[in-house]
């Protein structure tokens, strides 16, 4: 049955190829012969089947292993430089009417504090969120169709675009809200969101439905068929990800893996992002009750082995993942990062902060964005808060074209410099300021073989010291 080009989700992730490719990566994880077959398909930067994929991510020869760590470092860099984009998740509902088991936010748990943030509310979030620097948040709320429409998202999104304090501006607002219809997806293109995430949770049908009890999440066709209805309603970019520790981490890393050969077999567009979420402790929901938990080395592999069958997709890790995790991944693949992240609604502005916690989850990696970004800075990366490429229209097909043939760099780099600029002379500490220039006098080094091109980015710089914002190349 399995055909990455049919449109129904049990056909594009078919549970008996999965499980066929999770018996050929354990029958073939001591096959030197088929791997170094597979690391020199890899290192072409095409790409790789889920099926390749999952032989090198069951493999445990250590020699290996540290080749395949080496490669998904090397094609981060080839693909993505040393920059790391920067956002916020802002939580602007908690209500919902799912039964989901690994979320606090379900709808039989009536001791979690629900808060739907009214406009004004939003507004002050907005300003905190500009105030710390962030210019690029992603959008979350619960399902729940009395509560949290469609247009109250819409009207969210206008209020939120159209917030600018001080310097400050969010510049794209991904929207992570729940599957829904061609029609709203256009309405939400229309509005101007960057990319539309949706989690997957699980692939494993069978888990999915058992996980998602009550409410329409339980559909699970609807659900996994979501990204296609998406994009035919005109949305370019789309954001996948599974919540690792539902089902094993070899059927879901088979299955994301065959969910992005479905997009580009079907739309010629694969993932714009891939997340990696774990499941984490949050209200009533103890992560040491799911069975199918991984440990840091594991989820570790996990990133360098979609870094390699994907190599064009941005990679995002959150502040579920703690500061020593996250300084293992970003030298694995991770090329977007949260920082200074609240998970609850209206956590943000300290004049509607409560004691009464609303998060979906518990942060690990508690740092202030100001000491994210000195500590970026620090471990040899450059901090980004680019959003060139959704305002000049490189995105979906065009993003990925430029992407795959390395261009993208060209116009990303200047950019990052240009933004961590901003950020230098608009909000860092004294500290940040100071590793930051010294950073940015280094990356102007990189153009030394284009005097017009650091000339130009030279003159953008001191005009942003003279007041002046948002250039981009």
């Amino acid at each position: 049955m399995y055909n990455p080009k049919s449109m129904r989700a049990e056909e594009f992730i078919d549970d008996i190829e999965i499980n066929e490719s999770i018996k050929y990566a354990q029958d073939n994880k001591h096959n030197l012969e088929l791997i170094d077959k597979i690391l020199a398909k890899a290192k072409l930067r095409k790409g790789l089947s889920h099926r390749d994929a999952a032989v090198l991510l069951a493999c445990d020869i250590e020699e290996k292993n540290q080749e395949i760590y080496e490669l998904a470092k090397q094609i981060k860099q080839d693909f993505y430089g040393n920059r790391i984009v920067l956002f916020a998740p802002l939580y602007l509902s908690n209500y919902c009417i799912n039964g989901c088991v690994y979320c606090p936010y379900h709808a039989q748990n009536k001791h979690i504090p629900r808060k739907k943030m009214t406009q004004d509310e939003i507004i002050r979030e907005v300003t905190a969120l500009q105030d710390m620097g962030h210019k690029r948040i992603a959008i979350e709320t619960g399902e729940d169709p009395v509560n949290n429409p469609i247009e109250y998202i819409l009207e969210s999104l206008k209020t939120i675009y159209s917030v600018k304090h001080k310097n400050g501006a969010i510049r794209r607002a991904n929207v992570n809200i729940a599957a829904t219809t061609v029609e709203n997806y256009k309405k939400l293109k229309e509005a101007g969101i960057g990319t539309y995430i949706l989690f997957q949770e699980t692939y494993n049908k069978e888990r999915y439905e058992m996980l998602h009890p009550t409410g329409p999440k339980h559909n699970y066709a609807y659900h996994t068929e979501a990204m296609d209805r998406a994009m035919e309603g005109g949305i370019d970019d789309v954001g996948l990800g599974v919540l690792f520790g539902l089902s094993t981490y070899m059927y879901e890393f088979i299955g994301q893996l065959m969910h992005a050969e479905h997009l580009e077999a079907v739309h010629g567009v694969g993932p714009h992002t891939i997340s990696v979420p774990r499941i984490r402790k949050a209200d009533d929901i103890d992560p040491s009750t799911f069975e199918n938990g991984i440990d840091d080395d594991t989820f570790c592999k996990i990133v360098a082995c979609i870094r390699i069958a994907v190599p064009y997709t941005g990679m995002i890790c959150s502040t579920r993942e703690s500061k020593e995790v996250r300084a293992r991944v970003l030298n694995l693949g991770i090329s977007q990062i949260s920082g200074g992240s609240k998970t609850s609604v209206g956590g943000y502005d300290e004049n509607d902060y409560t004691e009464e916690d609303s998060s979906q989850f518990d942060v690990t990696d508690n740092r202030s964005l100001d000491e994210v970004m000195k500590w970026l800075m620090e471990i040899g990366y450059l901090p980004s808060f680019c959003t060139a490429c959704y305002r000049e229209g490189r995105t979906g097909e065009r993003f990925m074209e430029i992407c795959k043939s390395k261009q993208i760099q060209f116009c990303c780099h200047p950019n990052a410099i240009i933004t961590l600029k901003e950020y230098l002379e608009d909000y860092a500490s004294f500290e940040t300021k100071t590793v930051g220039e010294k950073l940015i006098e280094k990356e102007l080094e990189t153009f030394k073989n284009n005097p017009k091109f650091r000339e130009t980015l030279e003159k953008y710089l001191k005009k942003i010291e003279q007041g002046e914002r948002d250039f981009r190349f």
